[in-house]
């Protein structure tokens, strides 16, 4: 059934990742119509990367039952830094080759639509501000937690971009000023150091050999790999080590988020990404959410700590490329 034109104007998200790149048609009102997701396959270089974008583009758009001729703009959203106002890409990780790429107009000549670029964490973000948990907000502190930690900030309707695009590398504040662990940035004490996806593997690697007890080492001898998903599992058995592990990394989230709400008093705090150990899904999701919440009251404003919302976000994989279209909304509305 096609799209009812009154839900109109209709716009494209294009979420790019080092992994896939999800494309998805959406509407004025934040619902998606239809989303693919193509390999990025990004040691192929940006020239395949974008053919990839324009057939995944192609795809959605016949899946919505639009014709290109409906879609009013299109919004990029990429990983790392990036000079928004001139569309380029300038170092993304995980993208070897994409440096210094004018991306946006790449794609806006391509699909003869206009385009504009965002960073991915921003414009997921945007995604549940606009259309997610936080569509009821006046304003929002998205935390994306995996690898790395990512976040976008949004006040009114506006996304915090700085003054030289890189607003809101809220993983890189310091929470450690004396001998603080080394963030793959080149700093030392970074909150993406103590509570990423890498760090927790890390802190786990090296309480191991320091002899520390754990289940963990029987499933790395069986040839388990070490990821926070083990020490997940090993949590919900029992484990001491991997209950420690997972709820100081809630607890360094809590003093980040503290910082966060002190500086410019969000009316709610989002986590999202692969490392939220199932959300409210799961016991351990819960009690990993509850210990942030734990550390911020401890440490927060009494009014801030009582009456900012700290929930997990609800868009997943989709909050992405719904956020980017949200981007070309606003730019081209």
């Amino acid at each position: 059934m096609r799209p009812d034109p009154g839900h109109g104007p209709f716009y494209l998200g294009v979420d790019v990742g080092g992994t896939n790149i999800k494309v998805g048609v959406v509407d004025s009102q934040a619902h998606s119509l239809s989303h693919v997701s193509l390999p990025t396959q990004p040691k192929l270089g940006p020239e395949v990367g974008l053919r990839t974008i324009c057939e995944a583009s192609r795809m959605a758009i016949e899946q919505s039952q639009l014709d290109i001729s409906e879609i009013h703009a299109v919004g990029l959203a990429t990983p790392g830094t990036m000079d928004i106002p001139k569309g380029l890409l300038l170092d993304p990780p995980n993208l070897p080759g994409w440096t210094n790429l004018p991306l946006r107009d790449q794609l806006s000549e391509a699909l003869g639509l206009p385009t504009t670029l965002q960073n991915d964490a921003n414009a997921a973000a945007y995604g549940e501000f606009w259309g997610g948990m936080a569509r009821d907000a006046t304003s929002l502190v998205f935390f994306t937690l995996g690898t790395g930690i990512g976040c976008g900030i949004i006040i009114g309707d506006t996304i915090v971009e700085g003054a030289h695009s890189h607003g809101a590398e809220c993983g890189h504040i310091i929470i450690e000023m004396n001998n603080g662990r080394l963030c793959p940035t080149g700093q030392y004490g970074t909150l993406e150091a103590y509570a990423s996806a890498k760090s927790v593997v890390k802190r786990c690697r090296e309480a191991l050999d320091d002899g520390r007890e754990s289940s963990i080492t029987a499933e790395l001898d069986k040839g388990e790999k070490l990821t926070p998903l083990l020490i997940s599992r090993m949590c919900d058995a029992g484990d001491e080590l991997a209950e420690e592990l997972i709820m100081q990394t809630a607890r360094y989230l809590g003093v980040g988020t503290t910082t966060l709400m002190h500086t410019i008093n969000p009316e709610m705090v989002l986590f999202g990404g692969a490392m939220t150990f199932g959300r409210n899904e799961t016991e351990l999701g819960r009690r990993f959410l509850q210990e942030i919440r734990n550390e911020v009251k401890k440490r927060a404003f009494p009014v801030p700590a009582e009456k900012t919302q700290i929930e997990y976000a609800s868009l997943g994989g989709d909050a992405g490329y719904i956020g980017a279209a949200g981007c070309a909304r606003l730019k081209f509305p």
